[in-house]
C-alpha cells in the first residue's frame, strides 16, 4: 500500500517526470535519508489533500491595495517559500491546485507549514518536514484586507474581472463575479475578524491550528441556516504553539502537543489529517440525511472536499522521511560525552527517560516509539481551549453544535447535546468522514451477503477500534485523579523523541525558547524577548540573535503568567548540569 500511494504521488507530478538538478542559489537540501529524493519531495510539496482556499484564477488575479499582485515573490514576504521542484510554478511550497482546469481552487498542503529553510551566512539550509518559518497570521489578514479592497473599488474590481474572465466581459458577467466573491468573502471575513488574536498575533512559526480548526468547523460550517454559518461560535485563537517536526511523526503512539491523537494505524493517521484538512478551508458542510444514513443520521461526505487518497499519500510520504543530517563538523569526543549525558537519568539531568526511543503501543500496523504525556510547569493556555473532561472548572471550548444537534456514532460516540465542546463536535465529524467514506459501512453492516458483511464488520470494528482508543487516550493523557481532586488540572503534553531537535527552534511547545542553550537555563535566565526568523545560530543551536526576514520581536512571560500563551516557564530538566556538560550535552543533540 506505501509504495503504491508513493507511485501514485509521483505520477501525479507535472508530466510524471523528475524534477530539475538543483540550480546556483537554490537552497541546500540536507540528507533525509535513503527513501527521500526530489520525486518523493516534490511529491510532498505539491499533493492536494482537498483544501480550498480560493479559487485559482482569483488568486493570480487578485491584487494589494497598492495595485501589486498578491501573488508578486511567492509569498515570500510571509515566509512561505519557492518550489525549486516545480520551477515553472507561481506557488510557493505546499500551495496545490486541484479540481478542472476551468474550476481550480489553491488550496494547501501540510508541506506550506512543516517546510523550513535556514541561514547561516549567505548560504540557505532547506529542511522538509521542518517547522516553518512562516507568519501565517499575516497571509491571513493580507488576504483579508486584499479582497475587501477589491470589493470597495470599483475599478479595481473591473481590472479583476477581465484578469479572471478574460476578454471584454458583461455587465451581468462582472455583478455575477462581485456576487460570487461575496459570497466567499463572508465568511473568510467573519472567521478572520472574530478568531485571529488583533493585540498578541502569532507571529512568524506559530499559529494556534487546534483553535482555528476548532473555529473554522464550529463557525463555517455547521449552521443550519443556508450560509451554514454560527458566527458566536468563533472564538479568538489565542493559544499559539510551534509547528511541530514531521519526520518520525507517525512513529509516535501520541501526537499534537498535548498527546490527545493516537498513532499505530492507518484510520488514525487519517483521522489526524482529516482533522488538520478542515482546518486549512476544505469544503465541508455536514447535513441532516435519516435515508441515506438512517443510523448516523448526518451525510458528512457529499459536501465534503477533504481527498481521502492525498491524505493518505501524505502520509505515507512523511513515513520515509527522515529527520535532517546536521550539516556542519561536530566534536566527536564531545559527542560521545554528550551522548554519556543525554543517557542519565532524569534526576541527573539527562534526556533518554523522556526522549529516548522505547517502545510505545501497538495498534494494528505500526510499531510506535513511547511517546510521555506529561506536566513538565509549561505554558498551560492550550488548555483553556480544550479542556479536562470531568473538572467543571475547564469545560474548554463550549460551541452550538447546529446541524449536528443528537448526532452521534452508533456504539463509538455519545449524541452531541444542543451545546457541546468544540473537541467532541470535530471528533464526531472527521470519525463520521472517514466511517462514510473509508469504511462506508455503518448503516451496511446488516446486509444480507455473508461475505460482504463479515468484511464490512471487520472495517467497522477497525473504524471503531480507532476512534475508540483515541477517546480512551485522551482520558489517559488528560486526566489526573489526584490533580483534579485539588482543583489543578494536569497541563500535559507529549515528550517527543528528539531526532533532528538541532532543526526546530524555537522551543518548549508554544516556540518561547529560541535556543537549545537556552532551553538548559532556568527559566527566569531565558530570554524575555527575542527576534524570530530563519537566521540560525550553530553555536547555541537555535534562532540567531539577529533577524532580518521579519521585523517581528517575541515577548514572552515568566512562570509567574503561566496561561499568557507566551511563558517560557517549565522544562527545567538539564539546568543543573555545568557549563561543560552542557556543551557536551548540545554538541550530542546536534547529531540526533
Amino acid at each position: 500500500m506505501k509504495r503504491l500511494l508513493l507511485a501514485v504521488a509521483i505520477a501525479l507530478l507535472p508530466f510524471g517526470c523528475a524534477p530539475p538538478p538543483p540550480q546556483p542559489g537554490q537552497p541546500v537540501t540536507l540528507d533525509q535519508g535513503p527513501l527521500w529524493s526530489g520525486l518523493t519531495r516534490a511529491a510532498y510539496y505539491s499533493v492536494d489533500q482537498g483544501s480550498r482556499l480560493m479559487p485559482l484564477d482569483w488568486f493570480r488575479a487578485l491584487k494589494r491595495q497598492d495595485g501589486s499582485s498578491f501573488l508578486a515573490g511567492r509569498l515570500a514576504r510571509y515566509g512561505y517559500l519557492r518550489n525549486y521542484e516545480a520551477p515553472t510554478s507561481d506557488l510557493p511550497v505546499g500551495f496545490t491546485t486541484n479540481g478542472p482546469d476551468n474550476a481550480k481552487w489553491v488550496g494547501m498542503n501540510c508541506a506550506a507549514c512543516h517546510t523550513r529553510q535556514i541561514d547561516v551566512g549567505t548560504t540557505s539550509y532547506r529542511i522538509d518536514g521542518g517547522p516553518a518559518i512562516a507568519d501565517f497570521q499575516t497571509f491571513l489578514t493580507d488576504l483579508d484586507i486584499s479582497v475587501a479592497h477589491l470589493l470597495a473599488d470599483p475599478a479595481m474590481f473591473q481590472t479583476f474581472a477581465v484578469d479572471v474572465l478574460g476578454g471584454h466581459p458583461t455587465d451581468a458577467d462582472v455583478r455575477k463575479l462581485h456576487d460570487d466573491v461575496q459570497a466567499w468573502f463572508t465568511p473568510y471575513d467573519t472567521l478572520m475578524q472574530r478568531a485571529l488574536p488583533a493585540n498578541n498575533p502569532w507571529g512568524p512559526a506559530r499559529l494556534d491550528a487546534v483553535g482555528m480548526i476548532f473555529d473554522r468547523l464550529t463557525g463555517l460550517d455547521i449552521g443550519t441556516t443556508p450560509d451554514h454559518m454560527i458566527p458566536n461560535n468563533i472564538k479568538t485563537a489565542d493559544s499559539p504553539v510551534r509547528y511541530p517536526f514531521l519526520w518520525n511523526a507517525s512513529r509516535q503512539d501520541f501526537t499534537q502537543w498535548p498527546g490527545f491523537a493516537a498513532n499505530g494505524d492507518a484510520l488514525l493517521g487519517l483521522a489526524r489529517n482529516t482533522g488538520e484538512v478542515i482546518g486549512v478551508f476544505a469544503l465541508f458542510h455536514p447535513s441532516k440525511d435519516t435515508i441515506k444514513y438512517p443510523t448516523m443520521k448526518i451525510d458528512y461526505t457529499t459536501v465534503n472536499s477533504s481527498d481521502t487518497v492525498g491524505l493518505l499519500t501524505l502520509e505515507e510520504l512523511i513515513t520515509v522521511l527522515g529527520p535532517p543530517k546536521y550539516p556542519w563538523p561536530t566534536d566527536p569526543a564531545l559527542v560521545k560525552e554528550g551522548a554519556e549525558i543525554f543517557n542519565w537519568p532524569t534526576a541527573q539531568g539527562g534526556c533518554v527517560d523522556c526522549h529516548g526511543e522505547k517502545p510505545g503501543a501497538f495498534r494494528g500496523l505500526v510499531s510506535t516509539w513511547k511517546t510521555p504525556i506529561q506536566d513538565v510547569g509549561t505554558d498551560n493556555r492550550e488548555w483553556t481551549m480544550l479542556g479536562v473532561p470531568g473538572n467543571p472548572a475547564w469545560p474548554g471550548w463550549q460551541v452550538d453544535t447546529g446541524v449536528l444537534n443528537g448526532a452521534s456514532i452508533p456504539f463509538v460516540t455519545s449524541p452531541l447535546t444542543p451545546v457541546d465542546s468544540a473537541f467532541s463536535t470535530l471528533g464526531l465529524s472527521v470519525t463520521g468522514t472517514i466511517l462514510q467514506r473509508v469504511v462506508n459501512v455503518a448503516d451496511k453492516v446488516k446486509e444480507p451477503n455473508a461475505a460482504d458483511t463479515g468484511r464490512q464488520s471487520d472495517l467497522l470494528t477497525a473504524g471503531v477500534h480507532a476512534h475508540s482508543t483515541r477517546s480512551q487516550e485522551l482520558k489517559l493523557a488528560f486526566v489526573n485523579p489526584d490533580k483534579l481532586a485539588a482543583g489543578e488540572p494536569p497541563f500535559k503534553y507529549e515528550s517527543r523523541v528528539l531526532h533532528g531537535i538541532w532543526a526546530a527552534a524555537p522551543y518548549l511547545h508554544n516556540g518561547s525558547v529560541p535556543t537549545l542553550a537556552d532551553l538548559l537555563k532556568p527559566a527566569a535566565d531565558r530570554p524575555k524577548s527575542f527576534m524570530v526568523g530563519p537566521a540560525y545560530d550553530p553555536a547555541n543551536v537555535g534562532l540567531a540573535t539577529d533577524q532580518t526576514a521579519f521585523n517581528y520581536t517575541l515577548k514572552t512571560t515568566g512562570c509567574d503568567q503561566r496561561t499568557s500563551g507566551d511563558s517560557n516557564c517549565g522544562h527545567d530538566f538539564g539546568t543543573a548540569l555545568t557549563a561543560e556538560q552542557k556543551k557536551a550535552l548540545l554538541e550530542y543533540l546536534k547529531t540526533l
